[in-house]
Formats: C-alpha cells, sequence, structure tokens
C-alpha cells in the first residue's frame, strides 16, 4: 500500500473510531419524526438537541416553525427542544375534527408519550395557553415540571359571563369569524400583522407568518378561534401545582395583559409575571434574545 493510501485508511479508521465513540456517550432515544393521535390524526414532530426537554406549543393559526429562533440557539445550549405541529395547522394532518382543548391536551399527551418525555417544560403561545391548562387538569403534572404561558390568549377567558363581567360579548367574536375570517383570511392577516409585529419587523418575516398562517386548515382556523374565545380557565387556573412564568408584551393587541397575561398570572399559586415593555403578541420574534435568556434562566434556575 502507497503511503498516501495508508495516512488515508489510518484518517478514515481513526475518524470512524472517533464517530463510534461520540455516538456511543449520546442517550439513546427513539427517533420520531410523526406521532399518531388516539382518533388517528398525524402530528409533524421537530425534536433538536439533547438534555432537559422543552416542549414548545405554537399559536392559533401558526406552526412550530414559529419557534426557530428559540430552539436553535437552546438546543445548541444543551437543552432538547421539541416542538410539533397542531392537527390541521402546518405539516400535520388535517381531520376536519378535534379543535377542542380536551382533543388537543390529548394530542399533547400523544405527543409526550411518543417520545416518552418527562420532567418537561412547556412553552405555550396564545391559544396554547388553554392546551397547557386543560392538558394539567386532564392527564396531571407527572410528565411536567415547569409552564411558561407567553402572550396568553386563551386563559382566563375572554368572553363576557357572571366571573367575567368585563369580558368580551361572544357574538363579536362570532361576528369576526363569520363576516372576516371565513370571507377573506388573508386579507384579515394582511390587516393584523403590523400591530401582531413592531415597525422595525423585516418584510421577509411578516410574509413568513403570512404563508404560515395561509396553510392552515379552515376548518382549524374557525374552531380553534371558537374554543379560545369561548373557553374559562379560572378554575383550572387555580389548581395548577407546576413553577409557572407568565411573559406578555404592554403592547400587546391581540390578547391585550391586562384581560389575559396579569389575570392568569394572579390566578396561578406562585406564578411569576414578566412584562415586556412595548413588546407585541408576536414578541417570540421581536424580543427573541431576551426570551431565550428568559426561558434559559427559568428552565435551569
Amino acid at each position: 500500500m502507497q503511503r498516501r493510501d495508508m495516512l488515508k485508511a489510518a484518517a478514515a479508521s481513526g475518524l470512524t473510531l472517533v464517530g463510534n465513540a461520540a455516538l456511543a456517550a449520546e442517550p439513546r432515544r427513539k427517533a420520531v419524526a410523526d406521532v399518531q393521535t388516539r382518533d388517528g390524526a398525524r402530528l409533524f414532530v421537530r425534536d433538536w438537541g439533547a438534555g432537559e426537554p422543552v416542549v414548545f406549543l405554537h399559536g392559533w393559526a401558526l406552526a412550530s416553525d414559529m419557534w426557530a429562533y428559540q430552539m436553535a440557539p437552546m438546543a445548541a445550549d444543551g437543552l432538547r427542544c421539541v416542538a410539533f405541529d397542531r392537527r390541521g395547522h402546518g405539516r400535520s394532518s388535517d381531520p376536519g375534527r378535534g379543535y377542542d382543548f380536551d382533543t388537543l391536551a390529548g394530542d399533547l399527551e400523544a405527543a409526550l408519550a411518543a417520545l416518552d418525555l418527562k420532567d418537561v417544560t412547556l412553552v405555550g403561545h396564545s391559544l396554547a395557553s388553554g392546551e397547557m391548562v386543560r392538558y394539567l387538569t386532564n392527564y396531571g403534572s407527572r410528565r411536567i415540571s415547569r409552564l411558561v404561558f407567553l402572550a396568553p390568549a386563551a386563559t382566563p377567558g375572554l368572553a363576557k359571563s357572571a366571573d367575567n363581567p368585563n369580558g368580551i360579548e361572544p357574538e363579536f367574536f362570532e361576528n369576526v369569524r363569520r363576516n372576516q375570517l371565513m370571507q377573506d383570511f388573508p386579507k384579515w392577516i394582511d390587516d393584523n400583522a403590523p400591530p401582531f409585529f413592531t415597525t422595525e419587523t423585516s418584510p421577509g418575516i411578516l410574509d413568513w407568518t403570512r404563508r404560515m398562517m395561509i396553510q392552515t386548515s379552515m376548518q382549524a382556523v374557525i374552531d380553534c378561534n371558537r374554543a379560545m374565545t369561548e373557553a374559562n380557565f379560572r378554575d383550572e387556573l387555580r389548581r395548577i401545582d407546576v413553577p409557572s412564568l407568565v411573559i406578555h408584551g404592554t403592547k400587546d393587541v391581540s390578547a391585550p395583559v391586562e384581560m389575559t397575561g396579569a389575570p392568569t398570572a394572579a390566578l396561578i399559586p406562585g406564578a411569576e409575571l414578566a412584562l415586556y415593555q412595548g413588546a407585541p403578541h408576536g414578541l417570540y420574534y421581536t424580543h427573541r434574545a431576551r426570551l431565550v435568556a428568559d426561558l434559559t434562566r427559568f428552565i435551569r434556575g
């Protein structure tokens, strides 16, 4: 064998040994690209990094893509970052049913069980606040160590009721669904995009978000919106038994903090409320660096 060939062979052998040793050092885990729910829906799953698990739940009419600017740096920092597309959203299947909070909580349990996740920090944006609360109500906290409510919109409850006299009349939400969402959803997105972000947000991010929303099933858009605006989680919030952090922007037009984030934190025993001055509903992008730092502190604190 020529000297050059011997050096190549030795290098290849060394690389193989190093690679095998590195693989052996990593904890073995089952690779899961999709999760099957109890009623046959298929959920697309992202699973990045290794370490303490953080499961990200996306907002209404969005997808797991929205968490890119949290998952990438946090996975690089030694956390296992998992997210899935809600049924009817993103790359998950569109079963045309199951958009109530009990079913959505069941989908979350299916994902956690498929990946065998324990000691999980759940991070939920907007609509997902309801999924997290209903999950603890129905399944308990055996898999969950912490909750992060990011700009919650479903909690504690938006509609006017006996225990929420300052809420919004249910007919208002029905009119939005009937006369705006179901008539011209793209126009509704375009009209509401500017206050969702800030004036400094690039056209590219606006377009990326619009494309995420456009691909959502209209059945999911309508039914999830109805579930979010009709729910009342006040009693369930009082029963939460894990450390909880509520993060909300002071310029959130979609879910004003005085109606959502502040009362959510007040109802959860021992919850921490972090206000981001000037932040909108899309603070997962506009305040991404601060959010990564606060999430990491909370998870490791």
